[in-house]
């Protein structure tokens, strides 16, 4: 059965084509696809936040069949064959795991790697090696798993092939990759066609067969005896209306039936038995219950309901816990509290304290890299990888209908031996040549350290290693620095002792004097103060920020105030006057923007910037 089985994750550095090459491989073997996801793009992407960022933010399972006996595309499903197929084994069930491309999601990408016994490793074909790709490479690496690469995008008309199998090469050694590792099998693919060859001639392509032929050469098939007891590892967990909570895993040993009775190994080390309602295996994009697996396979299993990611399910007669899954500690903290603002409760369905909480211990279950505790005033200390990986936490909360406030996003320190220690980051830029001199100048105000740099086609590459509090703030500078042409990537590097500095802003906000709704006469005389957040007609409350201040120091000012009426009017009054648009603050641009006397108040329709104490500038 083992020889029927593939296990492969598609693993890369965000953006570099992961999700759109699944799509090629599930609509090539003609999988049968969901109504509404007939006609769509990255399938993939299930989620509303995925679809509107276009990264992938959660590992997805899928499986298609490929005979390699006729090195075609079995568009049957498994269930659907004759016993005769099956016998033979010319039916290979290929299970494919999509997993994140960016860092801040990196828990997910660790333990769903733990599912596979190979992975593609997908490079652009003109950026090359990127922070992510070091990262996700690291680990497959680490565990054992064969590597292929594919070189994708080469269809771009800047794609540099042969200097990106170079730098691919180079960093497999940076790694400590073996020389049998090191040579690795090369793909070229152009995910978006849906074509994939051994040469880099796009006009030679036919298809995406190439790919399913080298995991078939180079993927080795599932370790793991049947014979043995039964072992399966949990690495993610989902929920069901009708079969409650679901939980995904490979099968390591023994075989899994439906409806038998099993134990449920917590990272404890405590053991329960249950007895299993339903057990499933991926087709498609779907799940279809089956009446047994046996080992090498992903499974779904519902009917324990306090299961969680990282524990094991083992044999009742012979229970044998697997190593509970270790994540890299979080990097970033924020507090997440009550809305105390004016007006507060007006907008979210879900604002007390309880429900709040509730569901941030909720996300625990499914989010193994955040950590969540109790704060000592009524608040909670949110942990996670970076600040999109908090960001879209909080953006989930505020469209499920939660209102809450946030602070300013702050580091986790260590102390050893009575030193602070603090995380620093491997920061990597691309940008035309003409801007690399406001970036080494921002990023030297910032105390970043160039590891390397390199001029190519008009291009400038820059390595930077960088504190990550001195980090926060800068990606926006860096978009309008680079007037939205640059490209910046960082990923966690290691903990240092601490320099004792800290980038702080150079200039203070717009504060509002008193409660009432922005006038445009009011506005356009504060505007000239700096740059404005909101436009007219907007509620506002004392003590909320609408803009920033172009001097240092925040300034109270009254843009609820309106011109004064009388019987005088001259001919063209008010003509020349002119309101500038204003900048709209996003979350991600909000969190960025606030220091430590600021809060960020979220609602389901508003993001609001206000002052800790409402009553002071400071």
């Amino acid at each position: 059965m083992h020889n029927n089985i593939r296990n492969v994750a598609i693993i890369a550095h965000v953006d570099h084509g992961k999700t759109t090459l699944v799509d090629a491989l599930l609509r090539q073997t003609q999988t049968q696809l969901n109504k509404d996801l007939v006609g769509t793009d990255l399938i993939m992407d299930s989620n509303e936040l995925e679809k509107e960022r276009g990264i992938t933010m959660c590992s997805k399972n899928a499986s298609v069949n490929w005979d390699p006996s006729t090195r075609s595309i079995n568009t049957q499903s498994l269930t659907e064959q004759s016993q005769s197929s099956k016998a033979s084994g010319s039916v290979t069930k290929i299970n494919i795991i999509d997993t994140p491309g960016h860092a801040d999601f990196g828990g997910e990408v660790e333990r769903v790697l733990k599912m596979a016994d190979g992975a593609l490793l997908l490079v652009d074909a003109k950026e090359g090696p990127m922070p992510q790709t070091r990262f996700v490479l690291k680990h497959a690496l680490e565990m054992g798993l064969k590597i292929i690469v594919v070189i994708n995008k080469i269809d771009k008309p800047d794609a540099r092939i042969d200097h990106v199998i170079s730098k691919t090469f180079d960093l497999f050694l940076e790694l400590g990759a073996d020389e049998e590792t090191a040579y690795f099998p090369i793909i070229y693919a152009s995910g978006k066609q849906g074509l994939a060859g051994l040469e880099a001639d796009i006009n030679k392509m036919t298809d995406i067969t190439p790919i399913f032929e080298a995991i078939m050469n180079f993927i080795p098939s599932p370790s793991g005896d049947p014979t043995k007891p039964l072992q399966m590892l949990v690495t993610t967990i989902s929920g069901d209306n009708f079969k409650g909570r679901i939980a995904t895993g490979r099968v390591y040993n023994g075989i899994i039936r439906a409806g038998q009775e099993v134990v449920h190994i917590n990272r404890e080390g405590q053991s329960k038995k249950y007895r299993l309602t339903s057990l499933m295996t991926f087709e498609g994009l779907g799940r279809v219950d089956v009446k047994e697996v046996t080992a090498g396979d992903i499974v779904a299993i519902s009917g324990i309901s306090d299961i969680t990611i990282g524990e094991t399910i083992a044999d009742p007669q012979n229970a044998l816990a697997l190593p509970v899954l270790n994540i890299e500690e979080p990097t970033v903290k924020m507090t997440f509290a009550v809305n105390t603002s004016p007006f507060a409760g007006q907008e979210g369905e879900f604002k007390t304290s309880r429900q709040i909480r509730e569901r941030l211990y909720k996300e625990l279950e499914t989010d193994v890299a955040l950590r969540v505790e109790d704060g000592t005033s009524g608040d909670w200390i949110v942990s996670g990888r970076g600040e999109l990986h908090l960001a879209i936490l909080i953006e989930r909360l505020r469209r499920e209908g939660y209102e809450f406030q946030v602070s300013r996003p702050q580091v986790i320190e260590k102390q050893i031996e009575g030193k602070t220690f603090t995380p620093y980051e491997r920061l990597l830029i691309e940008a035309p040549e003409e801007y690399s001199g406001v970036i080494m100048q921002k990023l030297g105000e910032r105390h970043a350290v160039l590891q390397d740099m390199q001029s190519e086609n008009g291009s400038v590459f820059l390595e930077f290693t960088i504190s990550t509090k001195e980090l926060f703030g800068y990606r926006s500078e860096f978009i309008a620095d680079t007037r939205g042409l640059g490209i910046i990537s960082s990923n966690f590097l290691e903990y240092r002792q601490d320099n004792g500095v800290a980038t702080k802003r150079d200039r203070g906000s717009l504060v509002v004097h008193e409660t009432g709704v922005t006038k445009l006469y009011g506005l356009i005389g504060v505007q000239d103060r700096g740059i404005l957040f909101i436009g007219p007609a907007v509620s506002v409350y004392k003590g909320q920020i609408i803009g920033q201040n172009s001097r240092p120091g925040d300034m109270s000012v009254n843009v609820c105030k309106e011109k004064q009426q009388s019987n005088m009017r001259s001919k063209g009054e008010g003509v020349s006057e002119h309101f500038n648009a204003p900048k709209i603050m996003g979350l991600e641009e909000a969190l960025e923007y606030i220091d430590d006397t600021e809060l960020v108040e979220v609602t389901p329709k508003s993001i609001r910037i206000r002052k800790l104490d409402l009553n002071g500038t400071r």
